[in-house]
């Protein structure tokens, strides 16, 4: 098959990177320890390498316990593949954490047990390139990134398709492999998964080895299997006081609120760390950042065609230049409204536009991004891509080309009271499912404890004795 042309979903945030020996031992050794070092809510391992007879470029590796982000690793990435073949092989994994590593991995020396047989031999065959700490939202989006090395869309598909197909190595290509980590209906343990993953990736390389078709391949996964909530006592000693000292950085760098004044008086309130835009353009995903034109000392966006009343509220930031665009708006569209039912007002974001030199792209928010009127709204991520809150407003509207990404976002759109928010609506909720299951279990164990007690309690003990020294009771019967 000829070449394959590449789409996938937004850009990344990047992870600590180290290139290996040939040593596949080490290499699964040196990738746990620099886990262990990293403390992170949600981080996935990523692996990349190139196939014999080609290496990857080398780079610097960060220190340890630091979390890429998506600008550094598309720095990474663009060093360390720029000599390596532009078929592109990725490994997408639905779940994967350093304990899958450690417990199946067989990294102390039981290399007959490990499940990775296959991935630690083409390791063993090439440098690689380890992304150790990479944020579960970046991985996700990684074949944007890869995409964009390559200029060519992605093709789904799996080994017995592949073994079909005749690869032109000339021909840029970007081939994804979707790889389950929980077994399914089947109840498979985990091992026996990743073991038949690893089957997988074995399959592939001896098919692309077979067609004599060089490669660069990628293997990572969207979320982590585990949580990784803190790391060893040795490790704290040795980075507490540089992230208790980052910690103090972020907070003394914290920007206020962008404002927007109806008649003297401020009346919506917005902050988000970023503003990201993103457009299809050329066969490609092209990226944007509006916050550093939005927030920050001495930046002051034109938010002319603002508008704010008791039951309305429209911000408009105006921009120059971006993506190419000589005039480019994003608009926020919020209404407020009673509800009987709650027996109080409540403001949605009925919409998010962007209006690019005369074009419009409409995206509908009304159904996921609401608050009391009182409040303000808050989300660590309001997105058009992964569980999206923000939906095209029709199939035929622009918005469909667009993929929009705000983190840590905030916005007020009435009753605000100064230059600060008011208490924030969040979108996660409270009850979660860890949540959920601990009331559960706790109110089986009440009703048990409850029904056992119940039960002690109609015990009845005999209110008469036989004595042995006095007349037997006599006990009539009746037929």
């Amino acid at each position: 098959m000829a070449g394959c042309d590449v789409t996938a979903s937004s850009a990344l945030k990047m992870a600590a990177v180290k290139t290996v020996s040939r040593n596949a031992r080490m290499i699964l050794f040196l990738i746990l320890c620099v886990f262990a070092a990293a403390k992170s809510d949600e981080q996935v391992p990523l692996v990349a390498w190139a196939s014999d007879g080609f290496a990857l470029s080398p780079v610097n590796a960060p220190s340890a316990g630091h979390t890429v982000s998506v600008d550094e690793l598309e720095s990474y990435l663009n060093t360390a593949l720029s000599t390596t073949p532009h078929n592109l092989l990725l490994f997408l994994q639905d779940k994967l954490s350093v304990d899958d590593i450690t417990m199946y991995g067989g990294v102390f020396g039981n290399k007959q047990d490990s499940v990775f047989q296959n991935l630690e031999a083409a390791l063993m065959s090439s440098s690689s390139l380890w992304l150790p700490s990479v944020s579960s939202s970046a991985t996700a989006l990684v074949s944007t990134l890869l995409q964009n090395q390559i200029d060519a869309a992605p093709l789904y598909m799996n080994p017995d398709t592949l073994a079909q197909l005749r690869l032109n190595a000339s021909v840029a290509a970007l081939l994804v492999f979707r790889l389950p980590y929980s077994g399914g209906a089947d109840m498979m343990s985990t091992k026996e998964v990743l073991s038949g993953n690893d089957e997988v990736i074995g399959q592939v390389l001896s098919i692309m080895k077979a067609q004599s078709v060089p490669y660069t391949a990628v293997f990572t996964a969207l979320w982590p299997s585990r949580v990784i909530e803190e790391a060893s006592p040795a490790v704290q000693s040795v980075l507490s006081r540089s992230l208790l000292q980052s910690r103090h950085e972020e907070v003394a760098v914290t920007k206020p609120p962008l404002e927007f004044k109806e008649k003297g008086s401020t009346c919506i309130l917005l902050w988000a760390e970023k503003l990201v835009v993103i457009q299809f353009r050329s066969g490609k995903w092209e990226r944007h950042d509006l916050a550093p034109k939005t927030f920050g000392e001495g930046v002051e966006p034109s938010l002319s065609g603002s508008s704010c009343n008791e039951t309305h509220s429209r911000l408009v930031l105006n921009y120059e230049d971006v993506l190419n665009y000589r005039s480019f708006k994003l608009i926020f569209v919020m209404n407020r409204r009673h509800y009987k039912v709650s027996a109080r007002h409540w403001f949605t974001m009925d919409r998010v536009q962007l209006e690019y030199d005369g074009k419009n792209a409409i995206f509908n928010g009304s159904r996921y991004i609401y608050a009391p009127s009182e409040y303000s709204y808050r989300c660590e991520s309001v997105s058009s891509s992964r569980y999206p809150q923000l939906t095209p407003h029709s199939d035929k509207d622009n918005a469909n080309d667009w993929q929009i990404s705000f983190d840590d976002f905030q916005i007020q759109g009435f009753n605000v009271a100064g230059k600060d928010f008011s208490y924030a609506s969040d979108c996660a909720s409270f009850f979660t499912p860890g949540i959920w299951m601990g009331l559960v279990t706790s109110l089986l164990m009440v009703l048990v404890l409850t029904y056992g007690l119940h039960m002690i309690m109609q015990l009845r003990t005999m209110d008469r004795f036989d004595d042995p020294k006095g007349p037997a009771i006599s006990v009539p019967q009746t037929e």
